[in-house]
C-alpha cells in the first residue's frame, strides 16, 4: 500500500517555488521574512553546549503561552538548554522579548524530509514539544524514527480543523500514532483528536491560564492610561483582523459616550499602515502609540502600532473587544485581558477559543455579542454602569484562577517521558 507521506511530500516539492514567492510577498511589509531563510531548510549555526529540550511555538500567541512552561522546565532541568522554534518573525520577536539570550531560538524547517533530518541531526533534542495544533507529518515521523520523544501539548482541534484533517485520514492517523503523548486543552479537543486516530490523549487544560502578567507590563499599562487620560473611557479593540476595523469605526460614529477613546491594536504588524490609512480616509483624528505622547482631548483613536505590549494595553483599558471574532476568523485569546481584570466583549466567531469563551461568559468575565450592533449596545450599557463593570472584573479573577494548573500537568507528562 502506498505510504501516505509520499504524495504529501511530492506536493511539498511542487509547492517549493510558491514558498519562495510567499516569503518575498510577505517581506514587502515584513522584511524579517527574508532573514534566516537557511534555517527554514535545516541550516543552523546556533551554539549548543548542553542537551536540548525543544519547544515549537508558531507565532506570538503560542510563544507567550510557553512562558510558564519554559520557566518551569529551566528550573526542573537546569542541565538542559531550551530551544524555541517558530514559524513567523513575530513569534521569534516575541521570544526575544520574553527570554532574551536565555534560550536558543530558530525557525522550524519546512516539512521536507531532508530539512527535518538536518534539524534533528544538528540540535539532537532529547525531547520535543509541539504546541497547540502543529501536526507536521514528516517531522513527526522523523522524530519517531530517530527515537526522539515528541509531545503535542496544549493541543486544540476545532471542529473545522478536524474536518480538514479527516480528509487525509490515514496520513493523520499515522502521524498522531507516532506522537509520544498528546495533552489537549479540553475534553472536546481530546475527543476530536481521538476520532482522528490519536491514542495516548489526556486533558491538561490551557497553559494560557497560567501566564502571570509581567510587572513591567502592568507598570507600562498604568503609564499608558495616564497618557490616554484618566478621566476618559478607554475602549480597546485588541488583535483586530482585516475588515473588523471598518465595523468598529462605523460603530464609533454612532456611539454616544462622552470622551470615549478607541484604541485599535491590529493583530498583525504589517497592517499598521493599512489601518492608519483607513483612519486618514475617514478624517478621524488619531495618534500612534509609538509617539509616546499624551493623547489630547480631540484625538478619537489611538493606533497601537507596537509589539509585545498587549498586557499593557489591557491594563490601560476599561473594556476590551477581542478581535478576530466579529468576522469568521475564529477569535483570539481572551484570557490575558481577564488576567489583568479587564472586562471582555467578544463576537460570535470563537471556534479557536470556544471553551475559554464559554467559561469566561459563564463566569461573568465576558459578554458575547452577535454583530457590531450588539457590540455597540454593550459598550453603551457597560460604559454607563460602573456596578456591572465591577462585577465583570470580579468575574475575570474567578475565571482565571479556577482554570489554572496546566503547567503542572505538562511537567508531569514531560517528566514521565524523561523517566523512560
Amino acid at each position: 500500500m502506498l505510504n501516505p507521506r509520499l504524495p504529501y511530500t511530492l506536493a511539498l516539492w511542487l509547492l517549493l517555488p510558491y514558498i519562495f514567492l510567499r516569503l518575498l510577498w510577505r517581506a514587502r511589509k515584513q522584511p524579517e521574512y527574508l532573514r534566516h531563510i537557511g534555517e527554514r531548510f535545516g541550516f543552523y549555526s546556533a551554539p549548543i553546549n548542553k542537551p536540548v529540550i525543544w519547544l515549537h511555538a508558531v507565532s506570538v500567541g503560542e510563544t507567550r503561552a510557553t512562558q510558564s512552561l519554559v520557566t518551569r522546565l529551566r528550573a526542573t532541568y537546569p542541565d538542559h538548554q531550551i530551544l524555541l522554534t517558530h514559524t513567523t518573525p513575530t513569534g521569534r520577536a516575541a521570544s526575544e522579548q520574553l527570554y532574551g539570550d536565555s534560550v536558543l531560538r530558530a525557525y522550524l524547517p519546512y516539512d521536507y524530509p531532508f530539512a527535518v533530518a538536518k534539524f534533528l541531526s544538528y540540535f539532537r533534542p532529547e525531547l520535543g514539544i509541539l504546541m497547540e495544533t502543529e501536526i507536521w507529518f514528516n517531522l513527526i515521523h522523523a522524530c519517531h524514527k530517530t527515537g526522539t520523544p515528541l509531545l503535542l501539548l496544549n493541543a486544540r482541534m476545532s471542529e473545522k480543523s478536524a474536518r480538514g484533517y479527516a480528509r487525509f485520514a490515514r496520513l493523520t492517523r499515522n502521524a498522531l500514532g507516532e506522537l509520544a503523548a498528546i495533552a489537549a486543552q479540553t475534553a472536546g479537543d481530546a475527543a476530536r483528536l481521538a476520532n482522528l486516530g490519536a491514542q495516548n490523549v489526556s486533558v491538561m487544560g490551557n497553559l494560557k491560564f497560567d501566564i502571570v502578567p509581567p510587572p513591567a507590563m502592568l507598570e507600562l499599562g498604568r503609564q499608558l492610561r495616564e497618557q490616554f487620560g484618566m478621566a476618559r473611557k478607554v475602549f480597546l479593540a485588541a488583535s483586530t483582523r482585516e475588515g473588523e476595523e471598518v465595523l468598529l469605526l462605523d460603530a464609533l460614529e454612532r456611539m454616544h459616550i462622552p470622551g470615549l477613546l478607541l484604541v485599535i491594536v491590529p493583530r498583525h504588524p504589517q497592517r499598521f499602515a493599512e489601518v492608519a490609512h483607513l483612519l486618514e480616509q475617514r478624517s478621524i483624528a488619531f495618534q500612534r502609540r509609538s509617539t509616546s505622547r499624551t493623547v489630547p482631548a480631540e484625538i478619537q483613536v489611538v493606533l497601537g502600532d507596537s509589539m509585545g505590549e498587549m498586557f499593557a494595553y489591557y491594563t490601560a483599558a476599561d473594556i476590551t473587544f477581542i478581535g478576530g471574532s466579529l468576522l469568521p476568523y475564529g477569535g483570539q485569546n481572551l484570557i490575558e485581558a481577564c488576567a489583568v481584570g479587564t472586562p471582555v466583549v467578544i463576537g460570535p466567531h470563537t471556534y479557536n477559543f470556544a471553551e475559554a469563551t464559554r467559561l469566561a461568559v459563564s463566569a461573568g468575565a465576558a459578554v458575547q455579542v452577535q454583530n457590531s450592533d450588539g457590540l455597540l449596545a454593550e459598550l453603551q450599557r457597560l460604559s454607563g454602569n460602573p456596578a456591572a463593570l465591577c462585577e465583570m472584573r470580579q468575574g475575570c479573577a474567578g475565571f482565571v484562577e479556577s482554570n489554572r494548573g496546566a503547567t503542572n500537568k505538562s511537567l508531569q507528562i514531560v517528566g514521565a517521558r524523561f523517566n523512560r
